[in-house]
């Protein structure tokens, strides 16, 4: 048995790492190869290929980023569920550096193989794609190539981005000791409090400096500066880090007042209670949700906080409907483009809560022998999952609101009076109808693989 197997457990644990992987290399492969063939059919010079290049990179870039968030997240959830495993393998002379590069290993060769595979299938898409669109008139006659070199590099760069969250998510190793294993349970070790105290003030600097960036970036859009929107993007990506590192003390919350309304019930009580009984597994499961609708949220708010600037231009109707109809196409492109990060989030969400069910289900034998029904802890992991994807999406919505409109503001703003807030409604109402359908696709397999487990067996299941 490898020590990958003994620290991570069955390949089901990683099942997630391969997924995402393959979702985030076979989105760059599309893209890389679109703007191949874009470039190709352009044939009028570097500029068009840098500027499609350069689209899809940031893309790519905000993909691999999310991927990141959710493997990590998948791999800390994980090895939360199997310190007692690792305390025995400390205690039988395991060092915590050797298990957790075989942790960062195993991500490694998963992520590249669901690299492998995703590049693939992306290629043969877009080749597909390409082929149907010349034989029915849609792209000229050329000489597009099969397979674009850049494929290879996001390969990689899905593989690097594998291995880095896995060194993110394996921290907890180093934390277990082997007096641990002694006690017949092991728990995460809690953050020292100077640990928790910096962290809250790099938190709160870098989410107060975006947001004077957000600011100046404003001023400058007002002002007719290019500078606007650059300022705005780094405005936004030191605040979203400040959030991020600071998500461990203002998630648990969100959640606590969302859980409030699943209900009365037992079942209610009992979700509610899990829902924040550990706040970091709560911020994990949630976090990478929390980042898809931000990005889908941002570009719709952005998009519709033009339109509705541009409406408000002194000139004809004609010219008004065509400025309206690009500015429409724009956003169910760019939409259409950023929906797989989302995806790629709620692929972690749905792997979170599996992960979670799976690792308590003693307890839930425990529940089970005291006259909980099979349908009661359906209910109860649903509601869970309610909590739990309510405060992802509202918190997503909000940010991404913020950040569009304010894109927005620092882009065109000296065309305005005062501040637009761009309210895309239906792009809202589509994330408010997805996350129902995640909360069923979240909580329906663990619900039902939990209740299978008869109350003896569970209860046999080591702690």
């Amino acid at each position: 048995m490898s020590s990958r197997t003994l620290v991570m457990g069955s390949m089901r644990e990683l099942g997630t790492v391969g997924l995402v992987a393959g979702l985030g290399s076979a989105y760059a492969a599309v893209l890389i190869m679109t703007s191949s063939f874009l470039s190709t059919m352009a044939s009028a010079g570097g500029g068009v290929g840098v500027l499609l290049g350069s689209v899809a990179t940031v893309f790519i870039l905000i993909a691999l980023y999310v991927s990141v968030v959710v493997i990590a997240n998948c791999v800390d959830t994980v090895i939360a569920g199997r310190l007692r495993h690792i305390a025995l393998l400390r205690l039988l002379g395991a060092r915590g550096p050797y298990l957790r590069r075989s942790v960062m290993r195993a991500t490694a060769l998963v992520g590249l193989a669901g690299g492998v595979v995703g590049a693939v299938a992306g290629v043969v898409l877009a080749d597909l794609t390409r082929i149907v669109l010349v034989a029915r008139g849609t792209l000229p006659e050329a000489d597009y190539g099969l397979v674009h070199p850049l494929v290879l590099l996001s390969v990689a760069a899905v593989a690097v981005a594998a291995t880095l969250a896995g060194w993110l998510g394996s921290r907890a190793v180093l934390r277990v000791s082997p007096a641990q294993a002694m006690s017949g349970t092991a728990t995460e070790m809690p953050r020292s409090r100077a640990g928790s105290v910096l962290r809250a003030i790099a938190s709160l600097m870098l989410i107060g400096g975006g947001l004077l960036v957000l600011l100046v970036s404003m001023w400058l859009g007002e002002d007719g500066s290019a500078a606007g929107f650059l300022a705005a993007f780094f405005g936004s990506v030191v605040s979203a880090t400040g959030l991020l590192l600071g998500a461990r003390f203002v998630i648990p919350a969100l959640v606590g007042l969302c859980a409030r309304l699943v209900g009365t019930e037992p079942p209610a009580v009992l979700a509610r209670r899990n829902a924040v009984k550990d706040p970091l597994r709560t911020t994990r499961s949630t976090m990478g949700l929390v980042i898809g609708v931000t990005l889908v949220t941002t570009f719709a708010s952005g998009m519709q906080a033009l339109r509705a600037s541009i409406a408000t231009w002194p000139s004809d109707a004609e010219h008004q409907g065509e400025m309206d109809q690009i500015l429409a196409a724009a956003t169910a492109i760019l939409i259409a483009i950023v929906v797989i990060s989302s995806v790629i989030a709620a692929v972690g969400f749905v792997s979170t809560m599996s992960l979670t069910v799976i690792q308590r289900q003693r307890e839930i034998g425990l529940l089970r022998s005291l006259g909980f029904t099979r349908g009661q802890v359906r209910s109860m992991i649903t509601r869970e999952s309610v909590a739990l994807s309510a405060t992802a999406v509202a918190f997503g919505m909000v940010l991404g609101l913020v950040y569009g409109s304010v894109g927005a503001q620092s882009l065109i703003g000296f065309g305005t009076d005062g501040f637009v807030w761009g309210v895309p409604w239906l792009v809202l109402a589509g994330i408010a109808v997805c996350g129902v359908v995640l909360v069923l696709a979240a909580s329906r397999a663990p619900a039902r693989r939990a209740v299978m487990v008869t109350p003896i067996e569970a209860l046999r299941i080591e702690a």
